[in-house]
């Protein structure tokens, strides 16, 4: 008909023709008034989307309006992310038994949401079989185009009973009282002409009224209604399409009504722009209880809505099924279905599984046996224990001992060969073009793995090994502080920590007495209370830390330490090294990436062959190193662990997972399943389980020189907190005293502030008369070593001569009891006899400590020098 049209210039005009590849574009003379099959396809995947299902499944006639809106449909659900794994086709003159067979198909499909795409008649009969088949029951989801939607209204009460539940659309057309008055009389005039038939105005009939007025209105518009066509010369023996001729009003009528606008039409608004008949509201219905019933309305401007009304007031909306109506599904549940469901009828899911030849620990799968044990399987079947639902499925082995199979395992999946692959499997880029992952149960990447030997070469930095450097920091700081500390508490009462030649002499004096510490060698001694009890905490401080660095150190040294006989893998490619990967794994690939040579490539499938090779060496045909996965190479170390170490670089990626098709709703909920097990730990339980002991250590790869070996700062940190303290304490207390000591000075209300800071730090200075200590170091004639302290209270009573020239230090030598008097500041000045050894010193016995006192002068008396007002205290023996 449209050849006839275009060639002899005739419209063509159709309200039924909806097929898509019948377009005004290519047949200029064609008229649609009715819409075409794709215009509702944006509609439908709204819905899909509005609910979240990510597969669906069409059902269409074998026919060219069956076939024509498919692409069309796979495209919209496509762009909403919605996976179409299975396309269900009829014929149109199907039987009953071909359409058991197809839905019984479908029964044993995950899917659950069914978009129907068919006339009435096969329509009907799907439903009714589908019914029969518990397929219009409790978690199924049943949509149906304007094929079936536009004749809800008209279907008696058993089909509408067969299709309760089912969504449906159609295009919305707007009651009116002029469309309520022409259906009063379509109807009166139909059952008239037809009694025994019980049909409604349907959508059609509207557009074919409408198609009517809208060819009047254009012919009414022609300036000349010359019906008259233009034969021409036409041979004898031509076609009676070629002697029609060609219409003198065709063009002219087609210009009329391609663009053309009804006002009042039935349809609501009736708009024919080139051709096509522009229209996009659709209806969005419920099939429930006697019939349909509107639950939304659909425009591509405003998407999903409740009702027309928020259309015409332009409010935004979106694909949302909160926008919807309340919805009866099927098996009369108030709640949406989620698309897909586990079949409990028909086979069990088929989970390929590898048939790996060593590394059983991992997974252990037997041919021709469903029995499959080890970590990953056991991992999968936690996680399916986890879902809120059963599935049932059984292991099925895959020879993986040849390049590539782990591939055609997990492309088996992408082609329907398995339902899902369960191993040691790792995520990769091109496998995740055709298949989904769920998230990694194991963490991975690829190392590699060489020979051991021991390292004899010694360190020259080890000495500073055993601590870390922030120790060696603070104990260098404290040194410091100690060293501050004790110049502070002692300078103003022990002469050892006074003088010199120059100012700097008394750091010099601080430091070396500090740092002496460190081996308990200073000769200065400690004389005050609060220094003494410094000096102990730190020496105890000083002895722990001596004490562990020698024993971490002697660690260090002593120790088997192990270095890899190759780290460069450069190395190995230039000089054309075999190196092995365990058989049938994605490492093969990386390595060609790598530029290995093909040809110096060797596999292994156990921990044994893996050993081997190693043992053969490159001149018998065996390898340098080993290229392997994390998981595989920690058990590898386990059982090797003196023998082989991990060196280089790991080459990243995401580890083992399982695998699903494109798609599938059961991938989701098996990652958040896997999710959960790593949370709680259930999965490293499992993997202590299936190792069993083989995972602990047995002996020691630890490289001792190791940062992580060294002493830690937080190891002592109380220690430092404490003496830190005290110090603080200690210095305190001096200053507290001094400054109270000196509060006349503060006190002074004639001196200025400056003033009063110079007299604080030349007081500060100075000797502190009445606490100053006096040695005196006495040697027994049997040599026995000990010490006399004699405290010097008061010399305000000497006489000029006599005065600061009190004895400081007194020796015994084995000739006599002679106590040499030795001045703090210049050395012996006098010389003298003393009594018997334990003997005590009185006021009678000073006198020989000034004989020479000025250099064979005169020799003052104790009067003279009023000695009787020095107290001397007993002295007392004691070995040092």
């Amino acid at each position: 008909m449209m050849h006839l049209g275009d060639r002899s210039h005739v419209p063509v005009i159709s309200f039924s023709a909806t097929n898509p590849s019948i377009s005004p574009s290519q047949n200029p003379y064609f008229i649609r008034t009715t819409l075409d099959d794709t215009s509702q396809v944006n509609a439908i995947a709204a819905i899909v989307e509005a609910f979240g299902w990510r597969e669906a499944v069409p059902l269409y006639a074998d026919t060219e309006y069956g076939n024509g809106i498919i692409p069309y449909l796979v495209d919209a659900l496509q762009d909403i992310n919605t996976r179409v794994p299975y396309r269900s086709v009829f014929p149109s003159s199907a039987t009953d038994e071909q359409i058991d067979d197809e839905l019984n198909r479908l029964i044993r499909m995950q899917t659950r949401v069914f978009i129907v795409h068919m006339t009435a008649p096969l329509g009907v009969r799907i439903f009714a079989k589908a019914k029969e088949l518990d397929m219009m029951t409790e978690g199924y989801c049943w949509i149906i185009t304007d094929g079936l939607g536009d004749y809800l209204s008209s279907f008696d009460s058993a089909i509408i009973d067969t299709m309760e539940g089912v969504i449906g659309i159609r295009p919305y057309v707007p009651e009116s009282e002029n469309l309520k008055s022409f259906r009063v009389r379509w109807e009166k005039e139909f059952r008239k002409e037809n009694p025994d038939v019980h049909v409604k105005l349907d959508m059609f009939g509207i557009w074919a009224y409408d198609t009517v007025v809208a060819l009047v209105s254009a012919v009414e518009k022609l300036e000349s209604l010359n019906p008259k066509f233009d034969k021409g010369k036409v041979a004898a023996d031509s076609s009676d399409v070629v002697r029609m001729g060609v219409s003198q009003i065709g063009p002219e009528l087609l210009g009329e009504i391609s663009n053309i606008t009804l006002k009042g039409a039935l349809s609501g608004r009736f708009n024919i722009v080139k051709g096509q008949l522009q229209y996009n509201t659709f209806q969005i219905l419920n099939v429930i209880g006697n019939g349909p019933r509107q639950i939304g309305i659909w425009t591509p401007s405003h998407g999903i809505t409740r009702n027309i009304s928020l259309v015409r007031n332009n409010k935004s909306t979106t694909a949302d099924k909160d926008n919807l109506g309340t919805i009866i599904w099927p098996g009369d549940k108030p709640f949406a279905p989620k698309g897909w469901e586990i079949p409990t009828k028909g086979k069990k899911l088929q989970i390929g599984v590898p048939l790996k030849k060593g590394f059983t620990e991992f997974l252990k799968a037997t041919q021709n046996s469903s029995v499959v044990t080890g970590y990953s399987a056991e991992v999968f079947d936690a996680a399916i224990k986890l879902l809120n639902y059963s599935v049932r499925y059984e292991f099925v082995p895959y020879n993986t001992s040849k390049p590539g199979s782990y591939d055609d395992l997990v492309f088996g999946v992408s082609d329907q060969r398995f339902d899902a692959a369960v191993g040691d499997i790792t995520i990769t880029f091109d496998r995740s073009k055709r298949v989904d992952f769920t998230l990694p149960y194991n963490e991975g990447g690829v190392s590699m793995v060489v020979l051991a030997k021991q390292d004899m070469s010694k360190n020259a930095w080890i000495f500073l090994r055993p601590l870390e450097w922030k120790l060696w920091v603070t104990t260098g700081a404290f040194f410091l502080i100690i060293g501050a500390a004790i110049w502070i508490l002692e300078h103003r009462v022990n002469r050892e920590f006074r003088g010199g030649p120059h100012s700097a002499y008394q750091l010099g004096t601080m430091l070396s007495f500090s740092f002496s510490t460190l081996v308990f060698a200073q000769k200065e001694r400690v004389l005050s209370t609060l220094g003494r009890i410094v000096m102990g905490i730190w020496l105890f401080v000083v002895l722990i830390l001596t004490q562990s660095y020698t024993a971490n150190l002697a660690s260090m040294l002593t120790i088997r330490r192990l270095e890899p006989t190759y780290t460069d893998v450069k190395e190995l490619i230039r000089y054309g090294y075999s190196v092995g990967y365990q058989e049938g794994t994605f490492v093969l690939d990386q390595l060609k990436e790598m530029k290995f040579d093909v040809s110096k490539l060797k596999t292994y499938n156990n921990p044994e062959e893996f050993d081997d090779l190693f043992s053969k060496g490159p001149g018998k045909g065996g390898i340098v190193a080993a290229f392997e996965e994390l998981p595989y190479i920690e058990l590898l170390l386990t059982k090797y662990c003196d023998k082989y170490m991990m060196v280089g670089e790991i080459y990243q990626n995401d580890g083992w997972s399982f695998v699903f098709p494109k798609g599938s709703p059961l991938g989701p909920d098996i990652s958040r399943t896997i999710l959960k097990l790593r949370e709680n730990g259930t999965t490293k339980k499992i993997q202590e389980g299936a190792f069993g002991s083989t995972l602990k250590r047995t002996c020691s790869d630890i490289n001792p020189l190791d940062s992580s070996t060294s002493l830690k700062l937080d190891s002592f940190r109380v220690l430092f907190w404490l003496t830190g303290g005290f110090v603080v304490f200690a210095v305190f207390v001096f200053f507290a005293m001094f400054l109270w000591e000196s509060r006349q000075i503060l006190v002074d209300s004639d001196t200025t502030v400056s003033q009063k800071f110079t007299h604080l730090l030349n007081e500060f200075y100075k000797y502190d008369e009445r606490r100053l200590i006096t040695y005196f170091e006495y040697q027994h004639v049997r040599k026995d070593q000990n010490k006399a302290v004699v405290h010097a209270s008061d010399t305000n009573g000497l006489g000029e001569a006599a005065r600061g020239y009190l004895p400081s230090e007194g020796v015994v030598d084995n000739e006599g009891p002679i106590i040499q008097a030795v001045h703090q500041d210049f050395g012996l000045v006098c010389s003298g006899d003393h009594a018997a050894d334990g003997d005590s010193i009185t006021d009678e016995d000073v006198d020989p400590f000034l004989h020479n006192i000025v250099g064979g002068g005169d020799q003052p008396t104790p009067g003279d020098a009023n000695l009787h007002q020095i107290q001397l205290s007993e002295i007392r023996h004691r070995k040092p």
